[in-house]
């Protein structure tokens, strides 16, 4: 019977039964005909009301399962047919063991819902693959009997679909930030890419950084790269070099000072580089040349995370995180006592060293490829080089790493014709290294050969007027354990 037709009858009895109970209310007879009239039309509105609730569960879009006490099926809504394949008729009014026995079920939970009286949650997979959580609840009679046991089932593949995509967009988002960190460092070396590794691990971590390496190897740009991956990014960004800023003036810039607090302050006073950067990140460049009385200040001030302006009283927190960068051995100056121990280690909690360009030389032909296209494009040239300056470019020191073959690239494209080939006797100038006749050049030595002996005769020479391998270094640009390898490796004899 469809509900229209159940609501059709239940409307004829309910109007008969009006009848009855007005014609003859004290008829024994009536009185019996009107009970049981009432009784059939409760049980028609019963299940006129179990029709809409079936209605409503067909709509859900969890499946539901219903045994009785037993484990027999009585009912199971669309949604349950759907998620999991198996027809209503193909379930219904069989009981759950014979339906594991048949391999429709894997791991049903009702029977053991039935024997332990207890809600249980779990996965499951049916017969055709599709993997469902369930969550199954036993309904009590006035006894504390189990009535019936009801099943939710939820498709899971919708979930480990979103779930896949997830992981498929994290990756993605790794990819294209590891994308973005290549693009600002140039080179496909064991040692940039290790360097790209610890920026990685580190971007996204609100903790300090200490960023050490030569002058010009590009500590700047590391530092750009951290902020640019970190969740800071879009917050301020303040940079500022110790060693740029006359020490009796640092200590207002980093921490600000109070309208009129010394002569030539500004009479409104100044708000420091810790409050700017208030929420984003704060670069210590040069760090290493901080005065040692301001050290100990800055290390309170860290951390506290609050800063008192010079002349003021008043506690001012800020939320920074701190990125310090030096060209300096900070663990030598530790030890001389030009660097506070005590900051040393705040500091350092995460650091990154870059390498010199002459530790990664590899990278060569792509950073001076990579400089071309930028200079040739800016200057609207389209010069090129002779294959033989790689050769003198992976020989030569770079005391002034990626920022001296930048220049140096940028000058030979600025002073070159258009289409302008260059070789190596014009790099050999611009690098100051002296050239020797063009009969040697061709009849004698390769190019190898004269880096080598210019090389040799340079740090012969500086040995000898200066007479100690650290002073040596120091001239040359370059570390002292350099000059010691190289003189090793040249047949240079060292007095010191």
């Amino acid at each position: 019977m469809n509900k229209k037709k159940l609501y059709s009858s239940n409307k004829i009895l309910k109007e008969l039964i009006e009848t009855l109970e007005s014609k003859s209310p004290n008829s024994l007879i009536s009185t019996e005909m009107v009970s049981d009239l009432k009784r059939v039309y409760k049980e028609l509105d019963d299940l006129n009301e179990a029709i809409d609730y079936k209605k409503i569960c067909d709509e859900l879009y969890d499946g539901i399962y219903i045994s009785d006490g037993e484990g027999k099926t009585l009912y199971v809504n669309q949604s349950y047919s759907k998620i999991t394949g198996l027809p209503a008729e193909l379930v219904l009014n069989k009981y759950v063991s014979d339906l594991m026995e048949e391999g429709l079920f894997k791991n049903a939970i009702t029977p053991d819902i039935i024997k332990t009286k207890k809600s249980i949650n779990a996965m499951a997979e049916i017969r055709t693959g599709v993997k469902v959580l369930i969550s199954g609840t036993p309904i009590f009679d006035d006894d504390g009997n189990v009535k019936k046991v009801v099943v939710i089932n939820r498709d899971m593949s919708d979930l480990l679909a979103i779930q896949e995509k997830l992981v498929s967009s994290q990756n993605e988002i790794e990819h294209l930030r590891s994308l973005q960190i290549s693009n600002n460092l140039v080179g496909n070396s064991e040692e940039i890419q290790t360097l790209i590794s610890m920026i990685h691990q580190v971007a996204n971590l609100d903790v300090t950084v200490l960023i050490t390496g030569e002058t010009g190897t590009g500590k700047e740009v590391v530092s750009n790269v951290i902020y640019s991956n970190s969740n800071r990014k879009g917050k301020p960004f303040i940079k500022v070099n110790c060693a740029a800023i006359p020490a009796s003036l640092l200590e207002a810039e980093l921490f600000g000072y109070e309208a009129g607090s010394f002569t030539g302050a500004s009479s409104k006073g100044k708000i420091g580089m810790f409050e700017l950067a208030d929420k984003g990140t704060l670069l210590l460049d040069e760090i290493g040349e901080m005065p040692l009385e301001l050290q100990s200040k800055l290390l309170r001030i860290i951390q506290e995370k609050e800063v008192i302006r010079v002349g003021g009283t008043k506690s001012i927190k800020f939320d920074v995180r701190i990125l310090a960068a030096t060209n300096c051995n900070l663990f030598e100056l530790v030890k001389k006592g030009k660097f506070r121990e005590d900051l040393y280690y705040r500091l350092n909690v995460f650091p990154i060293s870059i390498p010199p360009l002459r530790e990664r030389t590899s990278d060569i032909e792509i950073l001076v490829k990579h400089f071309f296209d930028i200079y040739n494009s800016k200057y609207k040239k389209q010069v090129v080089l002779d294959y033989k300056v790689f050769d003198l470019f992976k020989t030569y020191t770079w005391p002034g790493n990626i920022r001296e073959l930048r220049n140096i690239i940028e000058r030979m494209v600025i002073i070159s014709d258009k289409y302008r080939n260059i070789h190596v006797s014009l790099a050999m100038k611009l690098l100051n290294i002296p050239t020797l006749s063009t009969e040697k050049l061709s009849d004698e030595l390769s190019l190898k050969e004269i880096v080598a002996k210019v090389e040799k005769e340079t740090i012969e020479k500086a040995l000898m007027e200066y007479g100690s391998t650290r002073k040596a270094a120091s001239v040359l640009k370059i570390s002292q354990s350099s000059v010691v390898k190289k003189a090793q490796k040249l047949g240079i004899q060292i007095s010191d």
